[in-house]
């Protein structure tokens, strides 16, 4: 008995994890074409971090001979073979293979009484770099690159010697090759690792994680898990949830369905559940913002309220010139709903009728329920999200009793109008900023496409790199700490061109 219950135990186990899961309101997937852009940008930046490596002096002896190389500069690379891709679960492979490096160094070399110094040019050819970085997510929910593997070798290596004593050098040729050798593949992979763990991670770093949209709302991207990665993808799951200024620790449970990407014919997919705007409009009504004050009531309207409300108008004489005020406070949070069809958004609300008599306390004159569709294209712009609303139906109603609804019929109409040129204009100013979506700096999305699907919507797009990753790199690269030079031999400047 104790042996099945415990094999029970094991079958469900996969699905009891799964069920404790947090559902995505957000899905970010990378594909392997997007994978190609990040190559081009990405080798260009490794180009520039393997100019700029410092190899340790060389220094020994021979005999009689002291010999010192010191001053290795990079002076050209050739990293025409390279490679970019997904390893499953959680690694990119980055892969320069038959590279070759052109270096320029300060020789210095003391034969009894003998002191030369020069200059020499070297070339390492046939270099192959083959580095792993691996993916995760961290303690604040932001993707890292939580560690690199790497590996580099150098087939050959030639120095072409000049100078009075060429031939003393051409006899310690073996040393100094096998020494230069030996530094430049020591040096290649810390700097591709500092490149990686140091700077690429402060670009990462420029992923919006957890902030404010507006003064009422900010937004929660966290990740809820490490990358998943394919050998065509990589994808992303994110909390995707806002929250009100005024209660930033505030948590809305998610029961909407979990977005699914299944394409992979664009660069990029990123995905939204109806959770996702749920919990926007959610935080819009905790924060107590959705609340809209008409002061001024067209004047077809105002005669028509008048009409309507001459009754209670009538009974309060002293106010029957009054001005007229309209407030439209939603009475729930809004909810939204994604199909096949298209996406639309359904508002509860009351709409507050009172005369405002100067020096006087208003005086309401009816409180009619109001239900409203709306209809919500959404698209990116750039790398912001954005929603734009229009009023499909429009229903008031009195919760008091059916004669009085009956008795608003007429008002539907050019209440409908009202909304309509007054307050959608209002609400789509408000939404018009959008929120960003979590890339990096210098990543924008183009040729967006929005398809919708049941509970969610998916927007397939390609990426343009609106700034380079050393303009990023440099923007946010940590001040180094200055570190003592080394001192063993003369530093005089070389007496060859």
């Amino acid at each position: 008995m104790a042996a099945g219950s415990c094999l029970l135990l094991l079958l469900l186990l996969p699905h009891l994890v799964t069920a404790l899961q947090s559902t995505p309101g957000c899905k970010i997937r990378i594909t392997a074409k997007g994978l190609d852009l990040v190559e081009q940008e990405g080798l260009r930046f490794v180009e520039q971090e393997l100019e700029n490596i410092t190899v340790s002096d060389l220094h020994g002896k021979e005999g009689p001979f002291h010999y010192n190389i010191s001053q290795v500069k990079v002076m050209d690379l050739q990293l025409a073979m390279s490679n970019l891709h997904f390893q499953p679960q959680k690694h990119l492979v980055f892969n320069i293979n038959n590279a070759s490096i052109s270096l320029r160094f300060r020789r210095q070399l003391l034969y009894w009484f003998f002191y030369d110094i020069g200059s020499i040019n070297a070339s390492a050819d046939g270099v192959h770099i083959h580095t792993v970085l691996q993916l995760s997510k961290d303690e604040a929910g932001r993707l890292k690159i939580s560690n690199v593997t790497c590996n580099t070798s150098i087939t050959r290596m030639h120095v072409g010697f000049s100078g009075t004593l060429r031939k003393v050098y051409e006899f310690l040729s073996t040393f100094i090759v096998t020494g230069m050798r030996f530094l430049l593949s020591q040096q290649i992979c810390p700097s591709l690792e500092h490149a990686s763990l140091v700077l690429l991670n402060s670009v990462l770093d420029t992923v919006p994680v957890r902030n404010y949209v507006d003064e009422h709302i900010g937004i929660d991207y966290s990740l809820l898990r490490d990358p998943v990665v394919s050998t065509d993808t990589l994808d992303l799951d994110f909390k995707g949830m806002f929250f009100p200024r005024t209660r930033e620790d505030q948590e809305l449970e998610n029961h909407a369905v979990e977005p699914v990407i299944k394409e992979t014919e664009r660069m990029v997919y990123v995905a939204f559940s109806e959770y996702f705007f749920d919990s926007a409009m959610h935080a819009y009504f905790q924060a107590g913002v959705l609340a809209i004050e008409l002061q001024e009531v067209p004047k077809d309207l105002d005669v028509l309220l008048r009409a309507t409300f001459f009754g209670t108008i009538f009974m309060q004489s002293s106010a029957m010139d009054a001005p007229l005020r309209l407030v439209l406070q939603v009475s729930a949070p809004p909810r939204c709903i994604i199909k096949p069809s298209g996406t639309s958004v359904s508002v509860s609300a009351f709409l507050n009728i009172s005369m405002v008599p100067p020096g006087l306390a208003p005086i309401q004159l009816s409180s009619m329920a109001m239900e409203t569709k709306l209809s919500a294209k959404v698209f990116l712009q750039g790398k912001a999200l954005r929603v734009q609303l229009n009023l499909r139906r429009f229903r008031i109603y009195s919760q008091q009793s059916t004669l009085e609804s009956l008795a608003l019929f007429s008002l539907q109409g050019p209440l409908k109008t009202l909304l309509q040129l007054t307050v959608m204009p209002i609400i789509n100013e408000r939404t018009k900023k959008g929120v960003q979506i979590p890339l990096p700096e210098g990543i924008d999305f183009t040729k967006e496409v929005v398809t919708n699907h049941a509970g969610f919507l998916v927007v397939g797009a390609d990426l343009h790199f609106s700034k380079g990753l050393r303009e990023v790199v440099e923007k946010y690269r940590p001040v180094p700490t200055p570190t003592a030079l080394p001192s063993f031999w003369s530093t005089e400047p070389s007496t060859d061109p």
